[in-house]
């Protein structure tokens, strides 16, 4: 692949650039700095723009094709450079256990023979003849390919997308080849030594619902995989209805919307994929579990799980918990201070990760086998104190809600990095959900904070797995149904 050197920009473009970007920080920092807790911080939100508070969202435009694509554009300045994403409302969600890794395997399918390229040669030098870096993606609730080019080649991009889309061949040989690559890649996650407590605590946390949570699949699965289950994929799923276009870069919009209807306008709609084939329900945790591996690892790394908001059902509590979780992360917070300084633990993060289809919530960190059960208690009863009056600080939450409106303003300056976060919100729950995140966590309370926690996690069924050293579980008088218990707050 060729190197790209974009042309220089002038001195006084660098400064204009970072004065911009400093006035969009400044706007959330604003919003945050006056604090939710007034009437007049209403008055304040209601005159600040979602979209202020959301750097490139501000410049954001969008439009639907007949056919049900969409297509949004996030124009930007800097670098004559644009990322062209395609993004399908695909990946883990859709697969029931005869299809558990095919999304992942499909998306790998994608950049090889089709109608317009039928030799690879071809297609790759299609690809170097445009600059072009490409890649692609599967994640549990979309699968997403994307390519940088210059800024002036982007119909070109758009129509090499556009072949690999609607003319893929999904020949014999191909498959062949690309299912040892996706074995391999499979192979290596297996090599790992959290594979295995990957694994377990997965099965246990999603039930029956476990395929449409395994990206990576089934390894009998893929081994076993048919050109024509390739083609199941691409007609139910690879529809302009169920997809969305993102231009992100030097690009102006009017020229993309013309350019993607000229392109992509003929693309037939289809049926709705999840009309003609539900995703089902995801089966609640209903009891505290325990899992246990042993791998030739010397600490122990504790991973404790539970279900966690739909982002579509319960779209108030996701913005609670990425405040939770970022304070009790910060170095300084009480939470640390009580488990990582008294030396019970060697580290602790909390995660919320956000989906349409229950986002787990994840506690984990690193201790000793001798201070497991203590750690265990120890962080289960600072759990519990997150319910306690005063525990989170205003000052703590501010400062957590400033972060997050600077990193979002930063990421967005990238035009890959944007595309693709633009790309996961539309898929999850939503382009509209993204614009509104800074405003969103800049009216969290305590209080809300402590309602998630409630909701969730405190004395809420949970997945408790443990890596330690081998021997160590036989050493330890270890149980799982002892470990399930450990700590719970009744």
């Amino acid at each position: 692949m060729r190197e790209i050197n974009p042309r220089p920009r002038s001195a006084a473009s660098h400064v204009s650039r970072a004065a911009a970007l400093l006035r969009r920080v400044g706007a959330a920092l604003l919003l945050l700095a006056v604090g939710p807790a007034t009437s007049a911080v209403a008055s304040v939100a209601a005159q600040v723009p979602a979209a202020a508070t959301t750097g490139a969202g501000a410049n954001i435009q969008r439009k639907v094709l007949a056919n049900g694509l969409e297509i949004i554009v996030a124009p930007s300045e800097g670098v004559p450079l644009a990322t062209i994403e395609l993004v399908v409302k695909n990946g883990a969600f859709t697969q029931t256990p005869e299809y558990a890794g095919l999304a992942h395997l499909f998306e790998h399918m994608f950049f090889k023979a089709n109608d317009a390229y039928p030799e690879p040669d071809a297609f790759m030098d299609r690809a170097a003849s445009l600059g072009a870096a490409f890649n692609a993606t599967t994640r549990e609730e979309l699968v997403s390919y994307y390519l940088t080019v210059v800024a002036d080649s982007v119909r070109g991009g758009m129509e090499f997308l556009n072949a690999a889309l609607r003319g893929a061949q999904f020949r014999e040989d191909e498959l062949r080849r690309e299912k040892v690559v996706v074995l391999g890649e499979y192979d290596r996650a297996e090599s790992s030594p959290w594979f295995r407590l990957d694994e377990r605590i997965g099965r246990q946390l999603w039930g029956a619902f476990w395929s449409h949570k395994n990206t990576i699949g089934d390894r009998s699965v893929i081994q076993n995989v048919t050109p024509e289950q390739m083609r199941t994929i691409r007609d139910l799923y690879y529809v302009p209805n169920n997809s969305a276009l993102i231009v992100a870069g030097e690009v102006r919009a009017e020229e993309i919307f013309r350019v993607a209807e000229e392109v992509f306008g003929s693309w037939p709609r289809g049926a709705d994929p999840f009309t003609k084939a539900p995703v089902p329900p995801v089966p609640p945790l209903t009891k505290n579990l325990g899992v246990i591996v042993e791998e030739a690892v010397n600490a122990v790394t504790v991973q404790i799980q539970w279900h966690g908001p739909s982002a579509s059902k319960d779209e108030a509590a996701t913005f609670a918990a990425d405040v939770y979780s970022d304070v009790l992360n910060q170095p300084t917070s009480r939470f640390q201070r009580n488990l990582v300084e008294s030396g019970l633990w060697q580290g602790v993060v909390v995660n919320y990760y956000t989906l349409n289809h229950v986002g787990p919530i994840t506690v984990s960190g690193q201790t000793s086998p001798e201070r497991l059960r203590d750690a265990l208690k120890a962080l289960d009863a600072e759990l519990a104190a997150t319910l306690e009056p005063g525990y989170f600080t205003a000052e703590e939450l501010e400062a957590v809600k400033a972060n997050r409106a600077v990193t979002t303003a930063f990421g967005e300056e990238r035009a890959s990095e944007n595309a693709h976060t633009i790309g996961f919100w539309w898929s999850v729950i939503g382009l509209d959900y993204h614009l509104r995140y800074i405003n969103e966590m800049a009216k969290q309370t305590p209080a809300q904070l402590q309602a998630y926690a409630r909701r969730y996690i405190v004395g809420k069924p949970r997945i408790t797995g443990v890596m330690l050293p081998e021997g160590a579980k036989a050493r330890l008088r270890l149980t799982e149904q002892e470990l399930a218990g450990l700590g719970v707050t009744p």
